[in-house]
């Protein structure tokens, strides 16, 4: 069994049950009363990148809920170590939730759970050759800052793979907001635009701004719309487990030459950059 779930207890983890013929993160959590998580990948088999992001952003989005929940960090700290360090793949994808009640009927009233999959990164083709995004006009996040395991749900109808790497959400004005599970960019005249609202706050995308200002890139925090994707020269998404990827062609419509451009190299390479410095376990060793 290559998935591993786990309740973060009092006294330590403890192993869940598998439901039967579920080999995904979504699986896992159906029938359950689902709230807030995140979800990251581990470099150098138990390390993380802005894992104090991470859970920052699952504090806030409890609150943004209006709940009362104390999450102990320092607990989920240790546990992410110990079920990473324990892990038998090389890497791992990693996602953790905060329940919005117990799972009782798995025999733990804890409310954080923690599962993890083998990670492989992404094939250096996409990075090479750019990816190919869909749009789509009938999936939004109720509270956009707020990371909720229901819009993780409800994105299953968008599946991706193939010859669609991801679906880009629309809003009624038609603005190009974010990804089903990335954050969107397309850059103009050499100016790096984003969402600024209406969108998740993507821990990926807060290091691709800091990163763009180090290099002098400009930024715009204004949505693109789908009328200016004929003048765009370049375009991308990025998140958590596949870095910067360039995107090359979105809903047809062919992206600048129709290849990965130079400004999104460039932040490729310093974003590889800073993961190799920039990386930490979840508790000193």
């Amino acid at each position: 069994m290559t998935i591993q779930w786990f309740a973060i207890e009092e006294k330590g983890v403890r192993p869940l049950p598998i439901p039967n013929g579920v080999s995904t993160f979504d699986g896992l959590y159906d029938g359950l009363a689902l709230g807030v998580y995140s979800a990251l990948r581990t470099f150098a088999h138990h390390k993380f990148l802005h894992l104090q992001g991470h859970i920052d952003r699952t504090v806030q989005s409890m609150r943004l809920l209006g709940w009362e929940y104390v999450l102990d960090e320092k607990r989920l700290r240790r546990a992410l170590h110990q079920v990473c360090m324990a892990f038998p793949f090389s890497e791992a994808r990693v996602r953790f939730d905060v329940l919005a009640a117990p799972p009782t009927h798995l025999g733990t009233t804890s409310r954080e759970l923690i599962a993890l999959l083998p990670f492989a990164p992404p094939d250096p083709a996409l990075y090479a050759n750019g990816v190919v995004v869909e749009v789509t006009h009938d999936l939004h996040r109720t509270r956009p800052l707020a990371k909720t395991a229901d819009f993780a749900q409800a994105r299953r109808v968008y599946p991706v793979g193939g010859d669609v790497y991801e679906y880009i959400l629309v809003d009624e004005a038609g603005h190009l907001l974010e990804g089903t599970g990335t954050n969107f960019y397309g850059v103009q005249e050499g100016v790096l635009r984003t969402a600024g609202s209406g969108v998740l706050a993507g821990i990926t995308r807060r290091i691709v701004l800091e990163l763009a200002a180090e290099l002098g890139i400009p930024v715009d925090l204004t949505a693109v719309h789908l009328d200016e994707i004929p003048h765009l020269q370049e375009a991308a998404v990025s998140g958590s487990s596949r870095a910067i990827v360039p995107v090359v062609q979105i809903s047809g419509q062919v992206v600048g030459d129709g290849r990965p451009g130079p400004i999104c190299q460039r932040l490729l390479t310093a974003y590889n950059s800073f993961v190799s410095r920039d990386i930490k376990t979840a508790v000193e060793e």
